[in-house]
């Protein structure tokens, strides 16, 4: 007989009504309303690895020689012989973090759900966490940073959702264990491999054992290479892979994995919980804390099930089992199951770099985005970065009031939308997969996407038109996709009819001048049969 993983047994147990099981979770689960209705979200994708500004996987490459944040490491902080990303977590002290005035900002800006990061690769737990003694608790800011944002958001109405990323820490951390392969330091190895908890005795780190936030030696680069280039491809090659099966000779990871996640759920309640994973974490004890929560859920709302999963690259088979989330990409058409979008405005950590060449995306590119997910049956979730003080900057300050202002004009267009017949037309294509954000070209004002709600049909422009006429081939005439009639037409803000003027070449619509320079223009189109 086969022997069941203590984390599996315990969860099976748990309740009945989802089992651990890729049957059970297709069968048995439905996205909720909230998430299908609320299409906007922004996500505090904020840690430690912010403190040095430097943007993402700072913890990772400041122990990769040759690397330029190993570079910035060396000459800012120290050599990681002394100085290892612990020392930085410990830096991550949040002093001027205001989570109400984050809050506020991003509910003005029309976000329906916000999400924290609970944990990174960098091993770290963002909350008051029973299982990890590396926690916000005890290193860096001593606050529940989890918790505290859980009060903010629900306070304002917002449902509330925890990203959990930790399942990679026992590969992707293995860097810590290796050393330079050139120069003054060749051959010494970093501070993970060297520290014990026994080191920590007098220093701020008393008590903890780096082994634990490190993940133990898993597959460590092997002594006697002399190349800083051949050292970094090795780790290329070997830790960075993304595999989601559970690391076979570190059974304990695992199992601290599923302990620490159910304890984020159990503590917290989200509405949400986003894994970083391509399909569910770490083989079955994935399946285990999605089973739990799922039970947990209906649990916590007298049987109805109101909780999200996020995973990513699910076979179709799979993808009726949680909502699928495709990172800094696009769907080519309508998907039949609802979907998410995470994207950033910048680098995922906090990159000081790109506030000061001013390379954020725009908020024009923000609502774009949005319009056409959302035709698509997506939602948008998009990470503002935050530094390491718990602040934004004053570019992502002056986006999120741009995209607050269209959203308060034109959001009954977006919130509780579903899709129309067909998501849009025009002549730009949009690329359809994960990163695919970087191939698709900017949308223009030829380009229009449609959402319906309420029994009236919503046409969103991606721009201004150049004499003013906005025309939809769409919703000619004789278009089998729009036979019934259009009676009035408004644009969003005003309740005044447009002129407009119908043939078998398409709609016309004569634009109010006012909103020539809108990021984009929301029509509301009324008529029996067109929604």
């Amino acid at each position: 007989m086969a022997t069941i993983p203590l984390w599996g047994a315990r969860a099976a147990t748990l309740a009945p009504e989802f089992r651990p099981t890729w049957d059970s979770l297709v069968e048995g689960y439905r996205t909720p309303d909230w998430f299908r209705d609320a299409k906007f979200g922004i996500w505090a994708h904020w840690g430690a690895q912010c403190v040095p500004e430097m943007g993402d996987w700072y913890a990772r490459h400041m122990y990769i020689q040759g690397n330029w944040q190993y570079d910035h490491h060396l000459r800012t902080y120290g050599h990681p012989t002394k100085v290892g990303f612990m020392e930085i977590q410990n830096q991550w002290k949040a002093e001027n973090w205001d989570p109400d005035a984050l809050l506020d900002l991003y509910v003005k800006a029309g976000a329906k759900y916000f999400v924290a990061m609970a944990n990174h690769h960098d091993n770290l737990d963002a909350y008051d966490s029973k299982y990890h003694a590396w926690n916000t608790m005890r290193v860096g800011p001593k606050k529940d940073i989890i918790g505290i944002f859980a009060e903010a958001a629900r306070a304002r109405g917002l449902r509330y959702g925890v990203s959990n990323h930790s399942a990679h820490a026992w590969h992707w951390f293995q860097t810590a264990y290796g050393y330079d392969a050139e120069g003054q330091h060749a051959g010494q190895r970093y501070d993970a491999y060297t520290l014990t908890k026994a080191d920590g005795r007098g220093k701020w780190w008393q008590g903890l054992d780096p082994q634990e936030l490190y993940t133990g030696r898993n597959m460590v680069i092997p002594d006697g290479f002399r190349s800083a280039r051949t050292a970094a491809a090795w780790h290329e090659e070997n830790t960075r892979h993304w595999d989601e099966k559970p690391p076979l000779q570190n059974p304990a990871f695992t199992r601290q994995w599923f302990l620490r996640c159910r304890d984020l759920i159990d503590s917290y309640k989200p509405d949400l919980v986003y894994m970083d994973n391509s399909g569910l974490p770490l083989g079955q004890a994935g399946l285990d804390i999605t089973a739990h929560y799922y039970n947990a859920s209906m649990a916590w709302h007298g049987g109805k099930l109101e909780a999200v999963v996020n995973a990513k690259m699910l076979p179709a088979e799979r993808r009726s089992a949680v909502v699928e989330d495709v990172e800094r990409g696009f769907r080519e058409g309508i998907e039949p199951l609802p979907w998410q979008t995470c994207t950033c405005l910048g680098d995922w950590h906090y990159n000081r770099g790109l506030f000061e060449n001013h390379r954020y995306k725009s908020a024009t590119t923000v609502i774009h985005s949005l319009c056409d997910i959302v035709s698509k049956n997506g939602n948008l979730l998009l990470s503002v970065p935050i530094r390491g003080d718990g602040t934004i900057d004053a570019d992502e300050h002056r986006i999120l009031e741009d995209i607050a202002a269209w959203m308060a004009r034109n959001g009954e267009a977006i919130h509780g939308t579903r899709p129309w017949r067909t998501f849009g037309e025009g002549p730009t294509r949009v690329g359809g997969g994960m990163f695919s954000e970087g191939s698709s070209k900017p949308l223009t004002a030829e380009d229009i996407r449609f959402t319906s709600k309420g029994g009236a049909l919503y046409a969103i422009a991606m721009g201004w038109p150049r004499d003013g006429v906005l025309r939809i081939a769409s919703l000619a005439e004789d278009s089998a996709l729009a036979p019934g009639t259009i009676e009035r037409i408004e644009a969003l803000g005003s309740t005044e009819s447009l002129p407009f003027t119908r043939s078998r070449k398409g709609l016309e619509v004569r634009l109010p001048e006012g909103l020539a320079g809108q990021l984009a223009i929301a029509l509301k189109i009324r008529g029996p049969g067109l929604a």
